[in-house]
């Protein structure tokens, strides 16, 4: 396994990110702790979750991992440990949200839910537009200061949110972020408009979450002909508008000799500020197709084979201006 520095940071972690959201709801308690211990021992050190993870259960997902990590081993101390707070937890008032009481108090209840100390990378789930960074800051500096997380991430940000974001941390002296999670994919590339560039320029580094595109990069026409898969209802509605694409995909990765959802991922790990994709594997089986992408260096001539099927845009303004 391959690791570099999370953003600008000094933080070491594995070009695979182990996604959990799986954990509860798709998958049970006793296979998602199989799946962490292959995770771990084949070098993924970098494990992400979050607090609403568990539905219809929010808190399920961090309470299966705090068991896990109740196992002892060296557990906590090998992974680099990555939650989420935003979302609604209760329908009570302030459980929600980036207010400094919200954040102080989804950090605690995720701490206890984990059985942990300390949050590695604590992110925000979405932008708060209703609270001032100077609040923001104010609450994820005072976890810092107790020792409770050591570093603060965002996910589904816009560049403008980033730079936002960055300038209120500087006027403070505060690092700021670190990372950014978001959608990305060979069918997905808004990011490069504008969220990439801005990541490059301060450092962030980009953890793509749904890195096969809801499973339709994963050959998903193969598993159809094979009679393994059926897409319905939105997925089919979503693969019907570029069918033509997927198959010109899944031909490409025919004739280069490779599995779809592997191609999918080292396209993600040959582009430009991606620390690592968040994978979801719900078995033992989906986790071990997925480390073949990690040693999969695909060539210049393929790259732009999949641009030519996925066209991707230029950063902002030139995508739109001359």
């Amino acid at each position: 396994m391959k690791f570099m520095n999370l953003g600008r940071s000094g933080l070491s972690v594995s070009r695979l990110c182990l996604g959990t959201m799986n954990f509860g709801p798709e998958t049970d308690e006793a296979s998602a702790h199989a799946i962490m211990d292959a995770a771990l021992a084949s070098g993924i050190n970098f494990f992400d979750t979050a607090n609403r993870y568990g539905a219809p259960q929010p808190g399920r997902t961090e309470e299966i991992m705090g068991r896990w990590f109740a196992k002892g081993g060296g557990r906590r101390e090998k992974v680099v440990l990555a939650t989420k707070l935003y979302g609604e937890m209760n329908p009570w008032p302030n459980n929600k949200w980036l207010s400094a009481l919200n954040i102080r108090r989804a950090c605690e209840a995720s701490l206890k839910r984990m059985q942990v100390d300390y949050i590695d990378l604590y992110q925000m789930h979405h932008i708060d537009r209703s609270t001032p960074w100077e609040e923001i800051w104010q609450g994820l500096e005072l976890l810092v200061a107790q020792g409770k997380i050591i570093y603060a991430g965002s996910s589904n940000f816009a560049g403008w949110h980033l730079a936002q974001a960055q300038a209120a941390a500087a006027k403070r002296n505060f690092l700021g972020l670190v990372s950014e999670q978001a959608l990305y994919n060979l069918v997905v590339r808004d990011l490069e408009r504008e969220v990439i560039p801005a990541a490059l320029f301060y450092g962030i580094g980009i953890l793509p979450w749904s890195p096969l595109n809801g499973g339709l990069l994963g050959g998903v026409l193969k598993k159809e002909r094979d009679g393994k898969r059926r897409l319905a209802g939105r997925a089919q509605e979503s693969f019907e508008k570029i069918r033509p694409q997927i198959l010109q995909y899944e031909e490409l990765c025919a004739a280069i000799k490779q599995e779809p959802g592997d191609v999918a991922l080292a396209w993600l790990l040959q582009q430009p500020g991606v620390t690592a994709p968040i994978i979801g594997p719900r078995t033992l089986a989906q986790l071990e197709a997925a480390l073949v992408a990690e040693q999969l260096e695909l060539s210049a001539e393929v790259l732009a084979k999949l641009d030519a099927i996925f066209p991707g845009y230029k950063t902002s303004p030139e995508d739109f201006a001359w």
